[in-house]
């Protein structure tokens, strides 16, 4: 098993060892950069060691995409897309004080990580050996002629289903961008503002019912549903129309801009994915440009 290990080591390509060396120096980057926007955060209450919670919560997740890369799974690509862009805005929101301008070491940590993000999309979108290598699919449980087995099965889904499984990542996270603020506004409630309880209990429980419709639609839609894609539509405004006006009622302008704008981001590429992967089911149908069916995620991600 030793020498299968490193046989499988070796055939890795350059491209995909320097990935995921790129990944741990992002997640080790991710953990100096937000201790050290707490260290210098001249107000440093529950509303931020919220976010700042939240934005560490990011290093994890680096690492278990080095966890995808290593295995070759399609998934890695969307999953690294989300992670890069919320990773961006996360910190980012956390190195900008109520008033005056960010210390300069706040703003140097943001601009190297920002960098290295952008080259961990670099190698996972622009590296053709890193793209040949992500082609695996999730083990499932099979069961044949042969017994019980736990072994890798290709998805019953559509060639197009790599940008609608950009979409799926990037809808799952509505929810937790919408937990944060609420947990922050929860803070508020803890400082006097009684009136504000109800609101700030609706928000919970509106986040979590977000995540099971969320969970419904996209568990139709990457199964060929176009319905669901109108209905995935549908949830992404009704999200917006609740969550923005929250945080500016709740949190105010600055937290309309910390904790609306990742959800911005999040619905627009959603929403992005969910356009492009109509354009590619219309090319693979012969009604749209040939060759439209690559996405982010791989073939049939």
């Amino acid at each position: 098993m030793t020498r299968t290990a490193a046989a499988t080591e070796v055939r890795r390509p350059s491209s995909v060892r320097a990935l995921t060396t790129l990944l741990y120096v992002t997640a080790v980057a991710t953990v100096a950069v937000d201790v050290l926007n707490w260290w210098y955060a001249p107000e440093q209450g529950f509303g931020l060691a919220v976010r700042t919670g939240w934005a560490l919560l990011r290093a994890f997740g680096l690492v278990l995409l080095v966890g995808h890369v290593r295995k070759g799974r399609t998934v890695a690509r969307p999953f690294g897309l989300i992670l890069v862009v919320t990773t961006v805005f996360a910190v980012g929101r956390l190195i900008v004080p109520r008033q005056g301008v960010p210390p300069w070491p706040g703003i140097a940590g943001f601009a190297v990580l920002t960098a290295l993000c952008v080259a961990v999309l670099w190698l996972l979108y622009r590296s053709p050996a890193v793209a040949g290598h992500l082609t695996r699919h999730r083990g499932r449980l099979v069961i044949d002629r042969q017994g019980i087995s736990w072994r890798e099965t290709p998805p019953r889904r559509p060639a197009v289903a790599g940008w609608l499984l950009t979409t799926r990542v990037a809808a799952f996270t509505y929810s937790p961008l919408m937990l944060v603020p609420a947990l922050v506004a929860g803070g508020a409630v803890l400082d006097g503002r009684l009136g504000a309880v109800p609101a700030v209990l609706f928000w919970f429980g509106f986040a979590l019912a977000t995540s099971y419709a969320v969970l419904f639609c996209t568990f139709f839609l990457l199964r060929g549903r176009r319905w669901a894609g109108r209905l995935l539509v549908a949830v992404t405004v009704v999200v917006l129309a609740v969550d923005l006006p929250l945080c500016w009622w709740l949190l105010g302008v600055d937290g309309l801009v910390r904790d609306g704008a990742p959800l911005v981001a999040a619905a627009g590429l959603a929403l992005y994915g969910l356009w492009r992967g109509g354009h590619a089911r219309a090319g693979a149908d012969g009604h749209g440009p040939a060759g439209a069916t690559a996405g982010p995620g791989g073939g049939g991600g």
